[in-house]
Parts: structure tokens; sequence; C-alpha cells
């Protein structure tokens, strides 16, 4: 059993037996036939990964690593707000005609600022520090811009991420870097090991660009939450057998974080159950 499954197992079955519900609150996402979506939800979720030692893929099911990865490209790499830009079909929903999703995620991550050595957008800046000023305390992205959020269609989920360096010296006698991920609020079914995977990506990225290990993955939740139309697929996911977790590594020859694509993910032996689906998601 892979690490991430014993995490995502606990995780589910502590929001079951321990959560609270919002049945017959007054709630924003509904179901397509027009009933609100109710949950099953856990304040203040934190999860650890550490990437030195395996990576965190589910083997409960499959999650698409290669389409985990255009996404955090998508953001990150690409800085779009457009689906066009975008592999998966994961922003349809809220998207307009001309495909934009608003002032979201790659939109703030790509907008610059003036700063004392110049100008950077926010993941260049990220990129600046770590090979620059690597025990700042201060580098960090956010997507969560109070005075755009009336031009976001969907506010962002996961929305801060902290990068920190530490002198652990375990492998080539290379810094380690790590990162939190801070994100409001999450459906567990559908995005859990979705994000966990594209940050996971992310760090690999950022750490190998930078010459450093990719270390610990820490997720904070705000609201753990699981819909009331999914608690018994949960249910039958988290009994299932499970299997070794996969090796996942990066093309060793991209050391610019610009030049990576999904064809430099390499996925091997990924055991894995079925996959969960024709899931229905609240918007």
């Amino acid at each position: 059993m892979s690490k991430a499954d014993d995490l995502f197992i606990a995780m589910c079955s502590d929001i079951i037996e321990r959560g609270t519900t919002t049945e017959g609150q007054k709630v924003r996402p509904h179901w397509e036939d027009g009933a609100s979506a109710y949950t099953i939800k856990r304040f203040g979720v934190c999860n650890r990964y550490d990437l030195r030692d395996e990576f965190p893929a589910l083997t409960l099911r499959r999650t698409a690593l290669k389409s985990c990865m255009d996404e955090i490209l998508w953001i990150y790499q690409r800085k779009s707000n457009n689906i066009h830009d975008l592999g998966p079909h994961i922003w349809d929903e809220w998207a307009d005609e001309s495909g934009s999703i608003g002032k979201a995620y790659g939109y703030q991550i790509g907008r610059k600022s003036i700063y004392p050595e110049g100008e950077f957008d926010q993941m260049d800046r990220v990129l600046y520090d770590l090979r620059n000023t690597p025990f700042s305390r201060r580098i960090m992205t956010n997507t969560y811009v109070f005075d755009d959020l009336h031009e976001m269609h969907l506010y962002p989920c996961a929305y801060g991420v902290t990068y920190n360096v530490t002198d652990d010296r375990r492998e080539d006698g290379r810094l380690t870097l790590n990162m939190v991920l801070n994100q409001r609020s999450q459906d567990v079914l559908a995005a859990n090991n979705w994000n966990v995977c594209q940050y996971a990506l992310l760090l690999m990225m950022v750490a190998q660009s930078c010459g450093m290990v990719a270390g610990e993955l820490v997720h904070m939740i705000a609201d753990a939450h699981i819909y009331d139309r999914h608690v018994d697929i949960i249910r039958e996911l988290i009994t299932r057998p499970t299997y070794p977790a996969p090796t996942v590594t990066l093309n060793p020859e991209v050391t610019d974080f610009y030049d990576f694509t999904t064809d430099d993910l390499i996925v091997e032996h990924y055991e894995h159950g079925p996959q969960v689906k024709n899931i229905p998601i609240a918007v």
C-alpha cells in the first residue's frame, strides 16, 4: 500500500465518522438537477507527503498524472486562464464563450510587480529567490486576490503555495525544497489526489530546476468535504485492495522550469484499482 492510500483512507474515514453536515443549511453548490449539494466535512485537515520516500499517487484508483501535470503547467508555467490552453476539460463548466475563467489562477501567477531587483511575476520571483536567497521565509505564491474575486468565475480552491528550503543533505549534498499547499476547500472524491499529485509534480519541477531535492509536501485543507452523493462511492473506494506506490520521475535533462512538458514525466510500475466513472460534480 502506498502512504498516500493510508492517508486518504484515514482522512475519508474520519470525515464520514466524525464530520459535521451542511444539510439543511444555505449552500452555494448544486447538482445538475438543481438540488442543493450538501457535504460532510472536517475542518483543518493536514496531510504530509515526503517525496524522498515515494510519490503520493493513490493506488485505490488511477490518478491521471499527465493531466495533473498539464494543469499545473497551465497555471504556473503557461500562466493561462483560458481552457483552450489546457488539455483536460476540468474547467469547462466555469469558462465563458471565449474560454476564459476570469482573472483566476494563471492570470494571477503571471501578474508582474516591481521589486528592488527588477520586475517579476509570481513564478519568476519564486525561481529567482530560490536560486539567490534560498533560505528566505518569503518565497510564496498567492492566487486569492480580493480585488479580482468578482472577476473570477470560481474562487481559487488551492490558492497559496509556500516554498521552504532545509539543509538536510540527504542526497548528493543538495538542499531540500519543501512546500506547503494551502487550500480553502476541497471535494475529496473528485480533487484530493489530483491536487496532491499536481503540487507534488510542481515541487519536483521547481526543485530540479533549482538544483535541489524535492522533500515534503504539506497539504493544509480548511474545509475537507465529501458531497452527499459521493459518500457511498467513497465507502466502496476505501475498501479496495491497494498496491505499492508508483515510481514517478522527471526527465533529468530538463533544468529550466519553463522547458518542462508532459513528455518529461516518467511513470513506472503504477498498479491501481479500477477508475471511478461518472462521478457527479457539484457546481
